[in-house]
């Protein structure tokens, strides 16, 4: 991707307000927020950045001190880098794409695609991965969902062929060591999303010491709702100093307990009173979606490469990803003034 001028701008901007951060945070978050309304241009945009200045009216928002937190803790570059990415790149360049796109193919194309990585030491398989991240920026998405089981060192080399892309790497939490660190470094555009589970604040111990952005995840049923609906899950998960603290539904969760868990987030980020971003990994990435190009989709390709509608979960699955390409794909699923297709 070409730099803009706008692009270049807003950037230089982005680096001058991080200096203000250590003197004054609270002028400086709220000079940014106004300034970017002031030149935001679309839809999505303006709505962000309206909401973000209503919020931090609030004076005792834990959203400032997450800020200087993170400001404090992870290394410029990488700030600069992936913000710039997921927010120039994915939400505002991409965007307009995206909605140009779907008015001229007829179908609706997603902000971004989680993508189960399975069998990535294969490099024919890393080249099909590769081949479809490429097809996607031509769409317009700039964000990508990694969920990994395996080393995610080995997805190391295909996040490095794309840095104009934001991804997301959701691994283990045992996953996170010197090895893996040491190839996490130089990827400014990641951010890895760490298992919520008893080795969780090693990992981000470890993360926080390296001067690197993370997450954390937290798969949740029944036996997890009672936490999140009170707070506690978040209470607990800020502690480990978390810039979002992700809500993934199980498999077997009904969509009552999705829906429960989603207004709960909701409500805690309008609280503001955890250090800490809720997003519910299903309902939030949707709603996203629906506020950039006004009709929402929510994909996951799953690690044999079928689609799976995470917004219509009661639909079979489409295609395969690797034998139909991307595109075909989201054509056959999300099209236009139509409502989902099952699989034929």
């Amino acid at each position: 991707m070409e730099h803009s001028m706008y692009r270049i701008l807003i950037e230089t901007t982005v680096r001058q307000t991080l200096k203000g951060l250590r003197e004054n945070p609270k002028r400086s978050i709220r000079n940014l927020v106004d300034l970017a309304l002031h030149f935001s241009e679309g839809r999505f945009q303006s709505r962000f950045f309206q909401t973000a200045q209503t919020m931090l009216q609030h004076e005792d928002s834990a959203y400032y001190t997450l800020v200087e937190d993170a400001v404090s803790h992870i290394e410029t570059e990488h700030l600069v880098t992936f913000g710039m990415n997921l927010g120039y790149n994915s939400f505002t360049w991409g965007a307009q794409r995206i909605r140009i796109n779907e008015s001229r193919l007829g179908f609706n194309i997603p902000w971004t695609v989680l993508l189960q990585m399975e069998d990535c030491q294969s490099p024919d398989r890393l080249a099909q991965y590769d081949r479809v991240i490429q097809e996607g920026e031509q769409l317009g998405i700039y964000c990508w969902m990694l969920l990994s089981q395996r080393d995610p060192r080995e997805l190391f080399p295909l996040i490095g062929c794309h840095p104009d892309s934001a991804f997301f790497l959701f691994c283990r939490s045992d996953a996170v060591n010197a090895a893996s660190l040491d190839g996490m470094l130089p990827l400014k555009h990641l951010m890895p999303v760490v298992r919520w589970d008893e080795g969780a604040g090693a990992a981000c111990t470890l993360l926080r010491n390296a001067q690197l952005p993370y997450a954390v995840c937290c798969p949740y049923g029944q036996d997890e709702l009672p936490a999140i609906l009170s707070g506690d899950l978040f209470c607990d998960t800020q502690q480990l100093h978390p810039l979002f603290t992700v809500l993934a539904a199980k498999p077997d969760c009904p969509t009552d307990l999705r829906r429960q868990a989603h207004e709960a987030a909701v409500l805690v980020r309008k609280g503001q009173a955890y250090q800490t971003i809720p997003w519910e990994l299903s309902y939030d990435t949707r709603n996203l979606d629906e506020i950039i190009s006004e009709d929402a989709c929510c994909v996951l390709f799953d690690g044999q490469g079928q689609l799976l509608a995470l917004d219509h979960p009661d639909r079979a699955p489409f295609g395969n990803l690797f034998e139909d390409g991307l595109t075909p794909l989201i054509r056959k699923a999300y099209p236009k003034s139509a409502p989902l297709l099952s699989r034929a």
